[in-house]
Formats: C-alpha cells, sequence, structure tokens
C-alpha cells in the first residue's frame, strides 16, 4: 500500500471564518481527507504576533475548532488539534530560531509590509516564519498547502531545514508548496475586486457573509452587493462585470450546477432576483454547518475533551521528531 503524503495546514483563530475560507479552502481539505494524511492546526500562537483580547481570543479558538468540526473535518480521518495545546511547537520553534540567520527574517515581504505599518514591531512578529517552519517540519509534511502570498515563507521553511540537515545531519524532510485545488475564489460583496477576507469583514458591514450568520444575516449582505448598472447576469471576466461574476462565482460553489445551466436560469432575470437566489443557496448550505456547529458547542465537556485527545495525538506525533532534534544538537535526555 502506498503510504498517504502528509500535508499541513494552518488557520488563525481570529476574524470570523466565512464563504470565502470555505469554499476555497476547508471544503477542499475536507474532501481530500481520504487522499492524503492530513493535519490541520489552529494556530493560535500565530496569532498573537498582533495583540488579541485574551477573552476574546479564547471564544475564538473553541469557535475555529467547532466550525472546523461542523464544515467536515473528520477526527478519524484527520489531525485537528490547537497549536498551543502542543509544546512541541514552541520547543522545535526555540531551537530552529539558533540556526536561522536574522537576515533571512528581515527579508520576508510579509514582515516588512506589516512591519511598515506599525510603530512598534514585535519580536514575535519578526519570527513568526520559524514558528511556521516548526510546525511544519515537526510533522515531516511533505506538501503545504499555499496562496502566493506564504510561497516565501514555505522557501524558508526548505532552506532552514537545509541548514539544520547541513550542521546536524539529515533531519527534516524538505517540504514543498502546494497549490491549492482550484476553488471558488470568493471576493468582497462590496468590494468584488478584492478577495474577501477576515480581516475586512470585521470593519465592513456587507463585505462577507461568514459561516454562522444568520438566514437574515446573509440577506442583508447579499441585498447590498456590489453589482452594475447594465442589466445581463452572464459570467464574465469584464471588470465592470466583476461585481455579477462574484454573485454567480458564489451560486455555483454552492449549488454545483454548470456555468451554462446558471445563465440560461437567470436569463431574463434582474439583479434582485439573483442577489435573492443566490442569498437562498447560501442559506441552503450554511444551514447543516451551523446545525452541526451548534451540537459542538452545546456540549463544552466533550469539545474540550476531543481537543485534549487531539493535542495528545499531536503531541505523539511530534516527540519522534523533536526528540531526534534534541539529540542532534546535544541535548542530555532524561530516560
Amino acid at each position: 500500500m502506498t503510504k498517504k503524503k502528509i500535508v499541513f495546514s494552518g488557520i488563525q483563530p481570529t476574524g470570523d471564518l466565512h464563504i470565502g475560507n470555505y469554499l476555497g479552502a476547508i471544503k477542499h481539505w475536507v474532501a481530500d481527507q481520504d487522499l492524503c494524511d492530513s493535519i490541520f492546526c489552529v494556530v493560535d500562537l500565530h496569532a498573537i504576533t498582533i495583540f488579541q483580547d485574551p477573552r476574546v481570543l479564547r471564544d475564538k479558538i473553541r469557535q475555529t475548532v467547532g466550525l472546523l468540526l461542523a464544515c467536515g473535518i473528520d477526527p478519524n480521518k484527520s489531525l485537528l488539534f490547537v497549536q498551543s495545546h502542543v509544546p512541541a511547537h514552541s520547543e522545535l520553534a526555540w531551537i530552529l530560531n539558533c540556526v536561522t540567520p536574522v537576515g533571512w527574517l528581515e527579508r520576508m515581504t510579509q514582515y516588512k509590509d506589516k512591519a511598515a505599518k506599525q510603530e512598534s514591531v514585535s519580536t514575535g512578529l519578526l519570527d513568526y516564519p520559524v514558528l511556521q517552519a516548526a510546525d511544519i517540519l515537526l510533522y515531516q509534511a511533505d506538501y503545504v498547502p499555499v496562496g502566493e502570498d506564504q510561497r516565501q515563507h514555505i522557501e524558508l521553511t526548505r532552506d532552514i531545514s537545509l541548514r539544520f540537515n547541513h550542521l546536524y545531519g539529515e533531519t527534516f524532510n524538505l517540504p514543498d508548496g502546494m497549490i491549492p485545488k482550484v476553488g471558488a475564489k470568493i471576493m468582497g460583496f462590496d468590494e468584488p475586486t478584492t478577495k474577501m477576507s477576515k480581516s475586512s469583514a470585521v470593519n465592513q458591514n456587507f463585505h462577507a457573509v461568514g459561516l454562522l450568520d444568520s438566514p437574515d444575516q446573509v440577506w442583508s449582505v447579499l441585498k447590498r452587493a456590489t453589482t452594475d448598472s447594465e442589466k445581463e447576469i452572464v459570467f464574465s471576466d469584464d471588470p465592470k462585470k466583476a461585481g455579477v461574476n462574484n454573485l454567480l462565482t458564489v451560486y455555483q460553489a454552492f449549488t454545483g450546477k454548470s456555468r451554462d445551466e446558471i445563465q440560461a436560469h437567470f436569463a431574463g432575470q434582474l439583479y434582485g432576483a439573483l442577489k435573492r437566489q443566490v442569498a437562498d443557496a447560501v442559506i441552503e448550505a450554511l444551514k447543516p454547518i451551523q446545525e452541526r456547529y451548534n451540537q459542538y458547542m452545546q456540549d463544552a465537556t466533550a469539545l474540550d475533551h476531543y481537543m485534549r485527545a487531539a493535542a495528545e495525538r499531536a503531541a505523539e506525533r511530534s516527540a519522534p521528531t523533536l526528540k531526534t532534534v534534541k539529540e542532534r544538537v546535544g541535548f542530555t535526555l532524561l530516560a
């Protein structure tokens, strides 16, 4: 039997998960569980590189775990755990810090972009990519699904792996960035030329539809979605039709209908009808997710039990790599 490739994915527990997250990533994570040895991590250590209200963060961590389970991440097929519950991540990050030149971190594009917007930059923000490397290397991941904005971090992870292997002997696998399957790229309903994001969804009333939004909230967003002054409901690459194209993309992703079927269906209809039917399709698709989520969240003891068990599984899986690393660098291990 061919050994399944190990795929590692992390998601921050900040902001509200929305339909862009679901259609662009989570839906594919669920679909690939039988094909890969999938490891999903709620990266709360990464989240605090920017100040978080502790009470809000605590709730968001639990919400993120509950939502991923509700969306279909199966504990019998995949490993889903919270990063801070597994101390090996922080331990390995420190060791990798000691073989990573500061210059490598200072050239990271994301760091430079974020640092330019802040008066004071934390060490954690600079060190973010090393912790990310530790997340990946702990599990000897073969692939890491990434967008273009994270590709440089995967290259750094490979550089750190090569440097450690050169200094201490072959220890780490060399992971590859994996372009995710082409999924629905969902744009903001307020600005259909900008990708839907969790941070924007917090500040704008009709930018995104959250996975936990009520039917009234979904309709409130969709009825205000940006369209254009024309009347034709068609898929189009024309920038003027970006809003309509986005609405049709959402409709297609949730209904599974073909483009030809959708365009024939909406022929002669007005934008108001398009928005109403997109809203109905979203509401119908979110209903079972929300029902499962509510079941998870109503039983706090069961969710805690799940997270504890998942942390134990993650610790068990990461222990051999961390033990080898400690031996290689010369630490004294107690029997």
